[in-house]
């Protein structure tokens, strides 16, 4: 609301989700919420049952202006985990129905690329109804990404785990090595292609 008071008509509210897991891509989302029409019960998706959050995920789908978009392993790998999900920031900025004057973001760092007016929120999944409606869609969808991809890779636990290092994923790593969709620059999955890489020399 402080936003729109400085006159902003169109503010998008900016989440990512998934810097911490070993495998898959980093999401992020961007959300526009029509005032008028503002889904129950906003939160950061964190606080909120996977059950909760699918409703909420389908209410802000049909009400408010969304666009999902991600960094994939190889661009976590080529740049870093925190530029990777900025450029997925923006893309998800970019790729809004309609074009946002002003920017939410979670955190404290305005991705660089950024050409629009934008402010960080600490901790803004629970201080901003756009940046938790954010965090809901960019976790749901990544969450429900892993579990497609558990389908083909059944080792690691993706689906329960959605890539994070549980001891399912860490024993299946163990067992089966590295797979395409794990993050080679993640200290974990490098010495074990280090390892690996010794042994075989």
């Amino acid at each position: 609301m402080a936003a729109r008071a400085r006159g902003f008509l169109c503010i998008a509210g900016v989440d990512e989700v998934g810097r911490g897991p070993l495998a898959g891509p980093v999401c992020a989302a961007a959300v526009i919420l029509d005032p008028q029409n503002i889904p129950a019960g906003l939160n950061d998706s964190k606080k909120l049952t996977a059950k909760r959050r699918d409703a909420l995920f389908d209410e802000i789908m049909a009400v408010a202006d969304v666009s999902l978009a991600e960094a994939t392993v190889e661009e976590i790998d080529t740049h870093n985990i925190l530029r990777a999900s900025h450029i997925a920031m923006v893309r998800a900025i970019a790729g809004l129905t309609q074009r946002a004057d002003h920017a939410l973001i979670d955190g404290n760092m305005t991705p660089r690329d950024l050409t629009i007016s934008s402010q960080t929120i600490i901790k803004g999944d629970a201080r901003s109804l756009s940046i938790s409606a954010a965090s809901i869609v960019a976790k749901v969808w990544r969450d429900r990404h892993m579990v497609a991809l558990a389908q083909q890779f059944p080792h690691y636990g993706w689906d329960k785990n959605a890539g994070y290092p549980t001891a399912q994923h860490k024993l299946g790593l163990q067992r089966f090595g590295v797979s395409i969709h794990h993050r080679r620059s993640f200290k974990p999955i490098h010495n074990i292609l280090y390892q690996d890489k010794n042994v075989s020399d």
